[in-house]
């Protein structure tokens, strides 16, 4: 294989449905590196993610993981990468023994041992059927799947959504532990935004289709902030400065993206530090540009 920057490259990516347009998506995952894909339900995350698997078709744009063309070399690429979905792809009759048989026919890296020490880590039983699994014993059994075949790219998709706090945290230790090895990647798509906060490198938000914002966590976070003030304040800061302004009875809240620049332009406004959350709230409404 070339070697690669990028695990990941995407250009342009447009997926057209009725009612629904993913348009010209553009963004690159770093090898080594934890991506959190941020966005509401509905934003676009699961038609993405389901491109660069090559099970959607988009209408335009390319795809690269590794440095290669997704369509092209897809048997490749596949047997390189890992996708976790928050719905379980195995058959409830089967149990986590016969999962193991089974993924040793479909990966030529399979590795047994790991997969083994991987549920008794995570305990689970090898014999017991998948359908009497809770719901955080199926994710654990995913994730143990996933990382049992030396894949080079770890894909979840929603996958900690609905898991008690325990179980994410524990979920979350393992793949930054995989993270160790600098060959691995992960794309993490999740509207948890306070589990991205803990792990991420980078976040790209999405909205209704479209790329809102793509970029280093801590760069994202340093550059934008809130402005707190009344809402007579309000109104001399030039909406060109803001994303959106939620408007209370009790004063004004004013998400900027540059917040060093606002405060040399507004001297005296207090800015505070925000959060992934907070961010995707005010970008979510930024059309109405002001709200409440």
């Amino acid at each position: 294989m070339n070697d690669y920057e990028n695990a990941i490259e995407i250009r342009d990516l447009t997926v057209k449905y009725d009612g629904f347009t993913l348009d010209h998506i553009n963004f690159d995952v770093a090898k080594g590196s934890i991506m959190g894909f941020i966005g509401q339900n509905g934003a676009g995350k699961t038609t993405t993610i389901k491109s660069l698997l090559n099970i959607i078709k988009p209408d335009e744009g390319s795809i690269k993981l590794f440095g290669m063309d997704n369509i092209k070399h897809e048997i490749t690429i596949k047997q390189q990468i890992s996708a976790v979905f928050d719905q379980i792809p195995y058959h409830e009759v089967l149990d986590a023994r016969k999962i193991g048989r089974i993924m040793r026919e479909i990966y030529e890296e399979w590795d047994n041992h790991v997969y083994e020490s991987y549920l008794e880590r995570l305990a689970l039983p090898s014999k017991k059927r998948i359908g009497d699994f809770s719901k955080g014993m199926k994710m654990k059994l995913q994730i143990a799947a996933a990382l049992s075949h030396n894949a080079k790219l770890l894909i979840m998709d929603e996958a900690t959504t609905g898991l008690d706090p325990v179980v994410r945290n524990e979920c979350l230790d393992i793949f930054l532990e995989y993270l160790q090895d600098e060959n691995h990647t992960i794309l993490m798509s999740s509207h948890i935004t306070s589990d991205l906060e803990k792990v991420a490198d980078s976040v790209t938000f999405i909205n209704k289709g479209k790329l809102l914002l793509t970029g280093y966590k801590d760069d994202v976070l340093y550059s934008h902030g809130v402005i707190k003030c009344k809402k007579s304040d309000f109104r001399d800061i030039s909406p060109v400065d803001y994303i959106s302004a939620r408007l209370t009875d009790f004063g004004a809240e004013i998400m900027v993206d540059d917040k060093e620049a606002c405060k040399k332009k507004y001297s005296g406004v207090e800015i505070d530090s925000t959060t992934l959350e907070e961010i995707m709230l005010f970008y979510v409404n930024s059309d109405k540009k002001e709200w409440s």
